[in-house]
């Protein structure tokens, strides 16, 4: 059995970014908690300088590792419409998955094993743009085969604080 060291770029999942030690996972834990929270105070609870706090949480940020963003519910911003989208590709998905992630109204793009090769999130102001997403950009993709649409009535659920391992 390969172990996850077995890697060439040394990293624990492949994405070529080096495993995270017990201090940066305790960061990232704190942030999920609380983007907003100061450097001193996540100093404080890990054990670091807020200097030392900062350079740590700018390098996570500059390999990829993590985003801090504000994260609001669409519905109540102005996009009237969501809906998960999936779709079954024929070929290649990676090229189908490239071009959903170049659209402005995808926020979420998966590879899935299952019913669906993917799974794309869409935001939209209301129902004419998520019409002419899905049917005029989705559909027409090379490869797309099909589409299914599950409109959200009520998002009622939308968290980011699964912690680390």
């Amino acid at each position: 059995m390969a172990s996850r060291s077995a890697d060439p770029k040394g990293s624990r999942n492949g994405t070529g970014t080096p495993p995270l030690d017990a201090v940066s996972l305790a960061i990232i834990e704190q942030l999920q908690e609380d983007g907003r929270r100061p450097y001193a105070a996540i100093g404080k609870a890990v054990g670091l300088s807020e200097a030392a706090v900062r350079q740590r949480v700018q390098k996570l940020l500059d390999q990829g590792v993590m985003q801090i963003v504000a994260v609001t519910d669409p519905l109540t911003v102005g996009f009237r419409r969501q809906a998960m989208v999936g779709i079954n590709a024929a070929g290649d998905l990676d090229p189908v998955a490239e071009a959903l992630t170049a659209m402005p109204e995808v926020e979420y793009v998966v590879m899935t094993a299952g019913s669906f090769d993917l799974l794309a999130e869409v935001v939209c102001e209301d129902d004419d743009q998520l019409l002419d997403v899905i049917n005029k950009r989705i559909r027409a993709l090379p490869g797309v085969r099909s589409t299914e649409s599950f409109v959200y009535l009520k998002l009622k659920k939308q968290t980011y604080m699964w912690g680390t391992r």
